[in-house]
């Protein structure tokens, strides 16, 4: 029973591993749906989408420039 349990444990903790990542496999982890929200715009779109539509309007979401800056 006690040789069972310890093959068992080195078979079960022998495949656990940390593997380095090659600059070759970079690219798959760099895709946009791999990103945070703020960087992605599949996100962004979906978020404007649903604020949009429970607003009432669209756009306004670039930068203004102009006026004194009060508020």
């Amino acid at each position: 029973m006690k040789a069972t349990l310890v093959m068992l444990s080195v078979l079960l903790f022998g495949g656990c591993s940390i593997k380095d990542v090659q600059p070759w496999e970079k690219e798959t982890l760099a895709k946009d749906t791999m990103k945070n929200a703020a960087g992605n715009t599949l996100m962004t779109k979906f978020e404007n989408h649903i604020y949009f539509s429970k607003e009432g309007s669209k756009g306004g979401g670039g930068v203004a420039g102009g006026g004194c800056g009060c508020n």
